[in-house]
């Protein structure tokens, strides 16, 4: 039997089935053995194969390949990988500068390793109801450097239903998949979007300006107009995973660009004579937040670089 797996709780799968029932699954014992370094190996988004026994028992015997994948380093297991999400295609990366605060080196991690997975990204810049004039200037100092580095911005508001309509169209037929730190709006989004979904909507703490946990397992939900949604649990940092220190550069579109004409053709852009990147960061034609980014995932050893904010 052929599904799509529309909801991970930890040890059980809900897959929906071609027939659309949804059958509870679990994986079969060997199927962890394979070589699949990653704390998840089936993940919401996934087609699979199912066999039910005569008992009733489900169990996941297979999972097809993958158009795509967004993938971050596990936050327990630095050495294996959590996918987030499969089969996308796009994401909205839900950015806040503040209630609480998304640091430009998150939202850029999260750009390159979706640049590495091929998964189209649209920055949603959230709350925009709540801002007083100095972060709403920000907000278009970040939405003017994104896009004009290639990437899409938009602006919203679940209180004032600002963007709302242009939401609507970039949502529908489409599988999309939110992300972003607890507390950036993705419960509210959703209760928008399809209002009996019943999302719980957590409150920031006023200590730390960090969003609290609502969502505590990914699930795939079904829009009234066409296509699906992916609400996962919000994440504090992105490490990235399993990317080559000269590859890094190839994830930053202008870096990538300006690279070209660097003397040495194995530049990394940090200290080596001819660099075009530095010499372009030093002229303002790379913004020095983004190289900053840069310089964090060549140097990840220290895991908990990603976390700080700029």
């Amino acid at each position: 039997m052929h599904g799509l797996v529309i909801k991970n709780t930890g040890s059980w799968y809900h897959v929906k089935t071609d027939d659309n029932q949804v059958i509870h699954c679990k994986l079969r014992g060997n199927f962890r053995l394979k070589d699949i370094q990653s704390t998840n190996p089936i993940v919401v988004g996934d087609y699979v194969r199912i066999d039910i026994n005569p008992e009733g028992t489900a169990f996941i015997t297979e999972i097809e390949d993958r158009k795509n994948y967004i993938v971050r380093r596990s936050s327990n297991l630095s050495k294996q990988s959590h996918i987030l999400a499969a089969n996308i295609d796009h994401c909205l990366l839900f950015v806040t500068v503040n209630y609480p605060e998304t640091s430009t080196v998150f939202i850029d991690r999260f750009l390159a390793s979706a640049e590495a997975y091929r998964v189209p990204i649209i920055l949603l810049f959230n709350k925009m109801d709540a801002y007083n004039q100095d972060e709403l200037s920000y907000v278009d100092g970040l939405i003017n450097l994104y896009n004009t580095i290639g990437y899409t911005c938009m602006k919203s508001s679940m209180i004032t239903g600002q963007g709302t309509e242009e939401l609507l169209k970039v949502l529908t037929g489409k599988v999309t998949l939110l992300s972003g730190h607890s507390g950036v709006g993705k419960s509210s989004f959703i209760n928008k979007f399809i209002p009996d979904s019943g999302m719980k909507v957590g409150d920031i703490s006023s200590y730390h300006n960090t969003g609290i946990h609502t969502t505590t397992y990914s699930e795939m939900l079904e829009l009234p107009q066409g296509g699906y949604i992916i609400d996962t649990p919000g994440i504090k940092g992105f490490g990235t995973f399993n990317m080559d220190k000269e590859e890094i550069c190839h994830f930053f579109p202008e870096i990538f660009k300006i690279s070209k004409k660097c003397r040495f053709s194995n530049c990394i852009h940090m200290h080596e004579p001819g660099c075009a990147v530095l010499e372009a960061v030093k002229n303002h034609y790379i913004s020095e937040s983004r190289y900053h980014s840069y310089l964090s995932m060549m140097d990840d050893d220290f895991e908990q670089k990603y976390r700080s904010s700029l």
